[in-house]
Order: C-alpha cells, then sequence, then structure tokens
C-alpha cells in the first residue's frame, strides 16, 4: 500500500507541539494530548500525554498524570505515573503516589508521597507480563 507522507509528518509534529495553560486560567476536566504540556495555572483533572509536562511556578495540578517526562516547579495533589524522569525544581510541593523510572529532587522541594521506581514503566510492564507468563 502507498504511504501517505503528509499523515506520518502530522504525527511528528504533534508529538513536539507545546499545550499550555496559562496563569490565572482554571480547567477542570481531563485532558488527553500528544505534545507536551506547561502548566502555568491549574488544572483539576487527569492528563495523560506521550510528552513532557512542566508545572511552573504557581502551577497545580490536582488529579492522576501520565506523562514521559515531568518537571515540577509549582504543585501536585494527586497520582503520577512517569514513563521516565520526574524533577522536582526546590519550589516543587508534591502530595499523593508517584511510579517514575528516574526521581531528581533538589534541596528544598517538598515531596510528601509515596514512591515506587523501577529503571522505567516500560521495564515494569514487561516484569509483570513476565510474571504472568511464570504463573500461568
Amino acid at each position: 500500500m502507498f504511504n501517505n507522507p503528509t499523515k506520518s509528518k502530522e504525527k511528528t509534529e504533534t508529538s513536539k507541539e507545546q499545550n499550555r495553560i496559562s496563569s490565572g486560567t482554571v480547567i477542570t476536566g481531563d485532558i488527553e494530548a500528544k505534545g507536551g504540556f506547561r502548566i502555568e495555572g491549574t488544572l483539576i483533572g487527569n492528563l495523560t500525554t506521550s510528552g513532557k509536562v512542566v508545572i511552573s511556578k504557581g502551577g497545580l495540578i490536582k488529579g492522576n498524570l501520565t506523562c514521559q517526562h515531568a518537571d515540577f516547579e509549582g504543585n501536585f495533589d494527586g497520582k503520577l505515573n512517569i514513563e521516565e524522569t520526574l524533577s522536582l525544581r526546590s519550589s516543587a510541593v508534591v502530595d499523593g503516589e508517584v511510579n517514575a523510572g528516574k526521581l531528581s529532587i533538589e534541596p528544598g522541594a517538598l515531596f510528601n508521597a509515596s514512591c515506587e521506581m523501577k529503571g522505567s514503566l516500560k521495564a515494569i510492564k514487561k516484569d509483570d507480563q513476565k510474571q504472568k507468563e511464570r504463573s500461568a
């Protein structure tokens, strides 16, 4: 079959796009996206993206977050599922549950969460599959 170059180009560009919730904006609801996110305002709900999520100073997510990488200067309250690296800057405040491949915390950050790290979530999924196969 023939390959449409326009469609493959759109997929590549979409994953590099940056979405932004500006300071003073409050969004209530769930968001699914392919590109990264910069949160300067407030999101009350769940965010799922294959990109990177940055919570700036003054930003807040209250809900579940699933993403590739995350870099927090602001506040998070909920459950985090980070495929690769979670970086907490000195002004970050995290409450809840964390599943991450790697964790980096600067002095001064507040980390009030249960945390599980197993390299990467891809490795966790592979380990879970192997355990299911062994028990079958």
